[in-house]
């Protein structure tokens, strides 16, 4: 589809580049290109399931939804008239009206397109799910890319969603051609890349098809790839359409001619071989289409039929559109048997992370303006509630968070740097928070063998401190006698002698007398202020240990 053979000269310019990039982008998508994919991948044997077109447009449609970008589902018109055999070509006759080419001329003017096939019910059925998501379609007057291609031309979208290398020639300037929702990555094409990298405009683009074949008609026989290339750069994008224009293929023809003249010069061959090869040229070239067609071509792709920017229709579907949930249920329900809280599982985590995203920029835009509003006095309140709990997705720093405003919406995990953007004071209360629990949940730190051997240095110290300013320390303990190691036998049989008075040995006075001086020296009236320092010493070196320990 499009013009042979140029995603391959148009191959050294792509970009791979993370999805993340089409963030709070407008895009156009071509409609027919993305429906025929997926057609084409549900017809392998692991994809058996109903509905895997619109299956797969759904998941595609709600990842580029959480990126906030504004899509517009572009569909095909009319078949044009210069398209109509290349088409009866690819369907086989099975969606035009069949026209005999050799019996009946081509008709000048567009040809409808059979609104009961196969194929127009699955687009009818994709505007159906892409209204409840709020993504608005735009039928196109003929072909679809021509209209994605004026919308970016003018403008009002930032990129084209498109299979067909034909976009180019209609206008467009940047596009995408695949897009890989498993890989995270979408594979991009820069109209300026392609003038720089290569020197080819769009007029040049044009001759290429003139040459190659295209949708609209067919190759030239003698050229490929590489002599296409060649002969079409060294006419220069400003010049070569309107030589085509004036001279036709005539110019196609003289640098064949000259190419093989060339060649038969520098194999010294005679010069009625020569006239024979030039003759055989212009056979070939009379073989060819007349070269009048190839104006309507050009004109074809330079003035295609499309909606004006200024249009209606194009007013219409550059508006946003609402999210119709209760609708996405119904259809939801009846092409995939979902329940309501299924489809809910799958949309509005997305729905939540596209308004948080409008959120950010809408703080961006107020600080970028010199207004630095607090969260909680923003005219639009914050979807998120509160931060749970850190989370890596792929590598990446993620944030699971809980919402407001979206009823049946649980916790859902979104990039931290959408967070940071949109509200970093919802950071800072989770960080709180977490420091906060981690301090009531601290624990009292064990006693290591230092520290106890630190403690006893200290409390020996304090000990023999004591002990040196203390002089009358008695030592009656030395005139008690030593216990003896014998054990004492009675013997309870015989009486027991008779009772005798006895003296109070001298030793066991002074042992009273000491005690009495004792127990005055530690009364608490006749306390030492020595003593009350070393008192308050100990018990503030205590209290220290305490404070260690917890």
């Amino acid at each position: 589809m499009g013009v042979k053979n140029l995603w391959d000269i148009l191959e050294s310019c792509k970009k791979t580049l993370p999805l993340h990039h089409l963030q709070n982008r407008r895009l156009c998508v071509d409609l027919s290109c993305w429906l025929i994919q997926f057609q084409n991948a549900g017809r392998l044997p692991a994809c058996s399931k109903e509905k895997i077109y619109l299956r797969n447009l759904f998941h595609r449609l709600r990842a580029l939804i959480s990126l906030n970008c504004s899509l517009i589902l572009v569909t095909d018109g009319s078949i044009p008239s210069i398209k109509l055999s290349t088409y009866r070509r690819r369907l086989g006759l099975c969606e035009v009206i069949q026209y005999d080419t050799n019996s009946q001329p081509m008709p000048s003017v567009s040809l409808r397109r059979n609104m009961g096939s196969e194929f127009s019910c699955m687009i009818k059925e994709a505007k159906v799910l892409g209204t409840a998501l709020g993504v608005p379609f735009l039928d196109g007057l003929e072909e679809a890319e021509a209209q994605c291609a004026l919308l970016n031309v003018e403008s009002l979208c930032d990129g084209c969603f498109s299979t067909d290398s034909d976009i180019f020639l209609f206008g467009a300037r940047t596009v995408y051609r695949d897009i890989f929702l498993e890989g995270s990555y979408v594979t991009c094409y820069e109209m300026e890349d392609i003038e720089r990298q290569l020197g080819f405009g769009r007029n040049s683009l044009i001759s290429l098809a003139l040459l190659l074949g295209s949708d609209y008609s067919q190759r030239v026989h003698g050229f490929g790839p590489e002599s296409a290339c060649r002969i079409v750069k060294s006419l220069g994008d400003d010049s070569v359409l309107h030589q085509f224009i004036s001279e036709g293929l005539k110019i196609a023809r003289v640098y064949k001619g000259r190419k093989k003249i060339t060649k038969e010069l520098r194999s010294n061959v005679n010069n009625e071989n020569k006239h024979g090869n030039q003759q055989s040229v212009c056979a070939e070239a009379q073989n060819a289409e007349s070269d009048g067609q190839y104006l309507d071509v050009i004109n074809a792709f330079l003035k295609p039929k499309c909606h004006s920017a200024d249009s209606e229709a194009v007013k219409r579907v550059c508006t946003q559109h609402p999210f119709q949930r209760v609708q996405l249920h119904h259809v939801c329900e009846k092409y995939f048997g979902w329940s309501p809280d299924k489809t809910d599982q799958y949309i509005l985590p997305k729905i939540a992370e596209r308004d948080l995203r409008r959120f950010a920029n809408l703080r961006s835009t107020s600080s970028e303006l010199g207004a630095r509003i607090p969260l909680h006095m923003m005219p639009v309140p914050c979807p998120v509630s509160a931060i749970v709990k850190l989370r890596k997705v792929q590598g990446q720093d993620h944030y699971e968070v809980s919402w407001q405003g979206f009823d049946g919406l649980g916790n859902s995990i979104v990039p931290a740097d959408l967070i940071e953007s949109a509200c970093p004071e919802r950071i800072a209360e989770y960080v709180g928070k977490k420091a906060e629990v981690k301090q009531q949940n601290r624990k009292p730190r064990r006693l290591t063998k230092a520290l106890v051997n630190q403690i006893d240095l200290q409390l020996q110290g304090l000990l023999l401190s004591i002990e040196s300013q203390s002089k009358t320390l008695p030592e009656t303990a030395n005139c008690l006698p030593p216990p003896s190691a014998a054990p004492e036998v009675i013997d309870l049989c015989s009486p027991s002698p008779p009772l005798r008075a006895c003296q109070v040995a001298k030793c066991q006075k002074s042992i009273d007398m000491h005690v009495n001086v004792i127990d005055i020296h530690e009364s608490d009236n006749d306390a030492s202020p020595e003593h009350e320092r070393k008192a308050r010493e100990l018990r503030l070196f205590i209290d220290s240990i305490r404070e260690d320990l917890y």
